[in-house]
């Protein structure tokens, strides 16, 4: 089948295309840098022409709350429009874990916009949330980075291997349309703080890690719940989300 993958040159669209490839699928890499821009709606309807399925996996270059908000309502109404005048039978749409549980942080009220829209769409579609990824702790930490210490929260979350995500969309992609919610989870419920300290270790990083829970979460307040699976956690029960994040950051750091 065509499959048309918003985003299909980043972190979990290049990997997810060429396993939609080796499968034997027909599959269109869709962002700026290939000719397809979601918020002009360039090359969109060409990409899409003749596809049964869209993913839809870009980000926001701009994690402000008014840009990233209007990214994600932009991004996916066009892609909602252009997908139902071509005829697609089934929109696969990436969220997060906890989105509407976060309220006050701007990216989360983006994506529960963009969720939305999608469920509001004619188009048949899937909604899969996924936990943070472990490539994004180190950035996280950064974030948190206060002279010779990093300060993170100590929140509990449930991170998950980006290439366990990318394999879990394509399974979903070229399934039936599942008409709501699943989530995808890794293996192990960790702390945010400790997670940032094994991620400097492994780095070979000087700085320590100091618990700040006054911090929260992107400035957001968080609790144990915001940041876990509650009601499907699709990956757990399955094959998807067994990499462990000790595995992943030997392999990630080996050099």
């Amino acid at each position: 089948m065509k499959i048309v993958v918003i985003g299909g040159t980043g972190l979990i669209g290049r990997p997810l295309v060429e396993q939609l490839r080796q499968s034997g699928h027909d599959v269109v890499a869709a962002s700026p840098s290939t000719g397809v821009d979601t918020i002009t709606g360039e090359g969109l309807a060409a990409a899409l022409a003749g596809a049964e399925v869209v993913v839809d996996i870009p980000n926001s270059p701009s994690f402000d709350d008014g840009p990233v908000l209007h990214f994600f309502q932009t991004s996916t109404r066009t892609i909602v429009e252009a997908a139902a005048a071509a005829g697609v039978r089934h929109h696969v749409v990436l969220s997060i874990v906890g989105a509407d549980r976060m309220p006050d942080i701007g990216y989360m009220r983006a994506k529960v916009a963009q969720k939305q829209i999608a469920a509001a769409s004619p188009v048949p579609v899937s909604i899969v949330r996924a936990t943070q990824f472990f490539e994004f702790i180190g950035a996280l930490a950064e974030g948190g980075a206060d002279g010779d210490v990093v300060r993170l929260s100590s929140v509990l979350m449930q991170p998950i291997a980006a290439a366990d995500v990318s394999a879990a969309l394509a399974e979903v992609a070229v399934g039936e349309p599942l008409g709501r919610v699943v989530e995808l989870a890794g293996p192990e419920p960790l702390r945010l703080a400790d997670l940032g300290a094994r991620v400097l270790a492994a780095k070979g990083d000087p700085r320590r890690v100091v618990v700040a829970d006054e911090l929260g979460y992107f400035g957001g307040t968080v609790d144990d719940r915001s940041l876990t699976p509650g009601n499907d956690p699709r990956v757990t029960r399955q094959r998807y989300g067994a990499t462990r994040f000790e595995e992943w950051l030997s392999r990630a750091f080996a050099a």
